[in-house]
């Protein structure tokens, strides 16, 4: 009663078969010779492919009948339910048919310039708090990290024993059941889960994560810590090709927002996705809020990028293309580089999957073929990024792992300083 209870069932491959026991029973059929010789060792007398009319009699009985008895019985409790509680009714349905309330997304905090820096996984708490007040059917959790990724709902209780209403999940050290779990969560439907650890454990999570983009799943991944700026743990837990490696899974939305207005942008996307899941890419350190963002982000980030802050003329001299904290450096160097006369565009890249789906005169207004000078700035692997700098751009990125130390410092050892950035570029060009 207090204890778990382990069942140790022992079993042998391809039992009944010639070549019971061994791989060749796992991979390959067994033939017509060996099926038949399974069929005596289970005293099968049928022919192949014939099933006994007495199975579908059980069948029907033990399954359809019971079956459709059970779910007359639900309908009947639940037209009881929906007289009673009507509102609770309605919200039900509505979850199930996986529908959202029109103005849902009202809740979600904006920010103004004055507003003080916060780190994305703090915008992003703010975010998970808002969207709990309107979407009820809105839950999660994290690997043992809720105070780090700021997954907690702090309005509600935790699910448990006893307490199926809880919305907040406490998942462990196990990030591949967790991502498997919220799988079964997102399949059974009727609800919008979320799960979080650190970027760098996203490694635990793939195989989970691939299964939700093969299967439609829209399931959110909260990843923080999302750079070499985590700093003082050090090179095994600053990643460095995860992003790359996302990017290259088919059918999922790498999400890497610059401020608390592309946070609440791509929360909106997450939450509204049918059929895709999406990965949010979150920093430790604090994070201006840029000025353009409060008026530009929510449209930008669902587009994927957008320009967030133009050249004076007409045609830019070149084009800065940045993500996630590398933003606001690109706004520096902009100011840096007009001072010598060089007029550049900046462009905010959050989502390379959903800019890709764009039509061809949306990525024309944001990365004019004629503008060939253009540099991507990222603290993460170059892989990927030429399909945005073309032939003629360069990459300011990390092909090598971190440093452990102050993030501040690590980043600019690394070279993602401000003089670097323009140093980097006017080598290039």
């Amino acid at each position: 009663s207090n204890k778990p209870t382990l069942i140790q069932v022992k079993t042998v491959i391809g039992y009944g078969s010639e070549n019971e026991g061994t791989s060749a029973t796992h991979g390959n059929p067994i033939g017509e010779e060996d099926r038949a010789h399974a069929a005596k060792v289970y005293g099968w007398e049928h022919e192949a492919f014939d099933i006994p009319q007495e199975v579908y009699n059980r069948f029907q009985e033990r399954v359809a009948d019971r079956g459709a008895k059970a779910q007359a019985e639900w309908q009947e409790q639940f037209k009881a339910y929906e007289a009673d509680y009507a509102d609770l009714a309605a919200q039900y349905k509505r979850a199930y048919a996986g529908e959202l309330p029109v103005d849902w997304a009202d809740c979600l905090p904006s920010y103004d310039v004055n507003d003080e820096a916060m780190a994305s996984r703090k915008s992003s708490q703010k975010a998970i708090q808002a969207i709990a007040q309107s979407l009820p059917e809105f839950w999660g959790g994290s690997a043992d990290l809720k105070s780090s990724n700021n997954t907690y709902i702090d309005s509600d209780s935790d699910f448990e024993a006893g307490n199926y209403a809880g919305r907040n999940i406490w998942y462990g050290v196990r990030e591949f059941a967790m991502g498997a779990a919220m799988n079964g969560i997102r399949l059974h439907g009727g609800s919008i889960p979320y799960a979080g650890t650190f970027f760098v454990f996203s490694d635990y999570l793939r195989a989970a994560m691939r299964v939700a983009a093969l299967s439609n799943l829209p399931s959110t991944f909260v990843f923080t810590h999302d750079s070499i700026a985590v700093g003082e743990d050090g090179p095994t837990h600053e990643p460095i090709e995860q992003l790359a490696a996302f990017r290259a899974m088919p059918n999922i939305n790498t999400i890497r927002p610059a401020d608390g207005n592309e946070v609440s942008a791509a929360w909106k996307v997450a939450i509204e996705a049918k059929d895709t899941p999406t990965v949010l890419a979150l920093s430790r350190q604090n994070l201006p809020v840029l000025k353009g963002t409060a008026d530009k982000a929510m449209e930008g980030v669902a587009r994927g990028a957008y320009v967030l802050s133009d050249a004076k003329g007409e045609t830019p001299d070149g084009i800065l293309i940045a993500t996630g904290s590398e933003v606001n450096l690109a706004l520096q160097a902009q100011e840096e580089l007009a001072k010598d006369g060089i007029d550049v565009r900046v462009v905010s890249m959050p989502c390379q999957e959903l800019f890709d789906e764009e039509d061809q005169d949306y990525k024309e207004s944001v990365l004019p073929s004629e503008v060939k000078n253009r540099m991507a700035i990222e603290m993460a692997a170059t892989f990927g990024w030429e399909r945005y700098v073309g032939d003629q751009g360069v990459v300011l990125g990390l092909d090598r792992f971190g440093q452990s130390g102050k993030g501040g410092e690590v980043m600019e050892a690394l070279g993602f300083s401000l003089d670097n950035v323009v140093k980097t570029y006017k080598n290039a060009f």
